[in-house]
This record gives structure tokens, C-alpha cells and sequence, in this order.
């Protein structure tokens, strides 16, 4: 089985903010399969739904952002997941807003939830797709800029790239990180590598 994690904050006060798309992500396979969240089993603060077809699983932790990691690590264990085949999907302000980028592995890269997860997990190891937001305003608080909504303008750019992004979710259950690699990392950002290795 493998486990896809979108991140975000919980509650209606957060929905549509830049740092929620992980959780945007989801919400569109969800309804693409007519899957239905429910909560984690054994007290484990997320939602999850699960592919009828395919040996997937969603989840979005309930745990607010900075603490992630704590229902990752529950969901490993409970259905006895490897690393490997956990996909975390998260927002990215060091990538311009739409653009997708995947990793099989690397540092959180200031990113809190990414943080959370490999401090509960002891290792970054695991692959993660992010998805540019954009960083705005460099001297606007970087906290503020994530909790913040799009503008109208940058909202279709933000569909159109979370319907990639759950497209890639769909790809990564039936062939894994490195085809999602292939497909989704454009050719043309291969020049800044050395730069998203040391965001990664």
C-alpha cells in the first residue's frame, strides 16, 4: 500500500490559503474516485480515505501543521507502510506559484511540516512533491504570506496545479516517485537542481 500525505491546517479558517494545496490536492483525488474521508483509526488525529482499487491510501493530518508528523508516523505503523511508499505533498514559496517539483528524499527546507514529519520519522528519506506558492513579498513575514489566500489572478494558476499535483498522486500509487519525477519536473528547471537540493 502506498500512503499519500497532503499537509495543511485544519478548519475552515485556513481553506484556501497557500499553505493548505497538499490539502486541496487530496479533496480533488478524493472526489475523482468517490472516496470518503473518515477519521484515522486507533485515535490517529487525521482524516484518511482509501482507493477501492489501486492499494492506496489518503490522509490529511488533524494536528495543525507544525505537528504532522505525529499522524504520519501512526499511519506507517498502523498499516505497516514502508518509508518508501509515502508521498508527502506540500506548499513551496521557493518555487514559483504552479510550478511542481518531486524529490525521493531531502531536507525539510524551512518548511514546518516537513520538519515534523522527519524529526517523528528519523529520516528524510521519503519522497514529498511540492507546490509552488510563490514568496511574495520578501518583506512581508513568510508566516503571514502562507496563511494568506491567492489573488484572483494566481487562483486558475493554482487549479491547474493542483489537478497536476493529484495527478501525480495517482501516478506515484500505480508507479511510483521516479515516474512522477519524470513527468512532472519540467526539463527545463533541470538547470536549477543544485538550487532545489538545497530547498529539498
Amino acid at each position: 500500500m502506498k500512503l499519500i500525505v497532503g499537509l495543511g491546517n485544519p478548519g475552515r479558517k485556513y481553506e484556501g490559503t497557500r499553505h493548505n494545496v497538499g490539502f486541496e490536492a487530496l479533496d480533488l483525488v478524493a472526489r475523482r474516485h468517490h472516496m470518503e474521508w473518515e477519521g484515522a483509526p486507533r485515535g490517529i488525529d487525521a482524516l484518511s480515505a482509501t482507493w477501492r482499487i489501486g492499494g492506496g491510501m489518503l490522509a490529511k493530518p488533524l494536528t495543525f501543521m507544525n505537528n504532522s508528523g505525529q499522524a504520519v508516523v501512526g499511519l506507517l505503523q498502523f498499516f505497516k507502510i514502508e518509508v518508501a511508499d509515502l508521498l508527502v505533498i506540500v506548499d513551496e514559496v521557493q518555487l514559483e506559484t504552479g510550478r511542481l517539483r518531486a524529490r525521493p528524499s531531502g531536507s525539510a527546507g524551512g518548511h514546518n511540516g516537513l520538519k515534523s514529519i522527519i524529526a517523528s520519522l528519523g529520516t528524510d528519506a521519503f519522497p514529498r512533491l511540492r507546490i509552488g506558492v510563490g514568496r511574495g513579498d520578501a518583506r512581508r513575514d513568510l508566516a503571514d504570506h502562507v496563511l494568506s489566500r491567492f489573488d484572483p489572478a494566481e487562483r486558475p494558476v493554482v487549479e491547474d496545479a493542483v489537478g497536476r499535483a493529484a495527478d501525480a498522486a495517482e501516478l506515484f500509487v500505480a508507479e511510483g516517485i521516479l515516474a512522477v519525477m519524470n513527468r512532472f519536473n519540467r526539463k527545463e528547471d533541470a538547470g536549477q537542481e543544485s538550487e532545489d537540493n538545497r530547498q529539498s
